[in-house]
């Protein structure tokens, strides 16, 4: 599947790869979930979610320099089980993709997006009827999550659940992206051979824009990462979950064949 190559469809691409490397740059995630949900509104989900790696990778690259060089091996060694875990779970990810049917994948991500949404917001704390306190940070555990969010990670390019855990180890707020970035990053290093070892990508078009939209992506990230500090947490919490809620609520009306 070739994309349109048309000047208004690469404007379009530009801009959503720009705009979730904003978002990104702010709130510390969210680029592969925006971008992906966006992309998967005007091209196949399964092309949307192979089209982002390479961005992502971008994403991270520019954000992983957060972390200095003895937070890095002290992260990287402690978030070691989830990361190993978390691979090997988007290769299996990656392997069902192509036998998503399309619909039912917009919906199912729509939804899972909206239930981040739902978990993520102050209002109404859901979060607060699944007791008090962080889990208890155990290697299996950690292995265990980052299996789960990996199949889902690697089929969808939605790695909220990766990003609600770390955001539960009390990290402050620049560990915590450089920590995201840093899984991300290991991640998605590896999906980009996969990716090209099991045919993932449709044609080399495909791939040169996706190579192309790293530029941008990571232009978004430096506007996100200047425009930061100047916003609080709740506007910037809001800002993040109002997009992805739009987005959800598209691609859920998209699934159902009302929009």
């Amino acid at each position: 599947m070739s994309f349109p190559l048309t000047p208004s469809f690469l404007v379009t691409v530009a801009l959503i790869v720009v705009i979730a490397g904003a978002v990104n740059g702010v709130a510390g995630f969210g680029f592969a979930v925006v971008g992906t949900m966006a992309l998967a509104t005007v091209i196949d989900p399964s092309v949307a979610v192979v089209f982002m790696i390479v961005p992502i990778i971008a994403v991270n690259l520019s954000l992983v320099g957060e972390l200095s060089g003895d937070q890095l091996r002290t992260c990287g060694r402690r978030f070691t089980p989830l990361l190993v875990a978390a691979t090997l779970g988007t290769v299996l990810g990656m392997l069902v993709i192509d036998r998503l049917p399309a619909a039912p994948l917009r919906l199912g991500l729509g939804l899972v997006t909206l239930a981040f949404v739902a978990t993520s917001q102050r209002i109404v704390p859901i979060s607060a009827f699944a007791g008090d306190g962080p889990p208890t940070e155990t290697r299996g555990r950690m292995a265990a999550i980052g299996g789960v969010s990996g199949v889902l990670f690697g089929a969808t390019n939605v790695g909220v659940q990766l990003v609600a855990y770390v955001r539960s180890r009390d990290l402050s707020h620049s560990l915590f992206i450089g920590v995201v970035a840093m899984v991300f990053l290991g991640i998605n290093a590896v999906r980009v051979g996969v990716a090209g070892l099991v045919g993932l990508y449709p044609d080399s078009t495909v791939v040169l824009l996706s190579i192309a939209a790293g530029m941008p992506a990571a232009a978004g990230v430096a506007v996100g990462t200047r425009i930061r500090p100047r916003l609080s947490d709740q506007l910037r919490r809001g800002a993040v979950l109002g997009l992805l809620g739009v987005i959800g609520i598209r691609l859920v009306l998209a699934g159902l064949g009302v929009a």
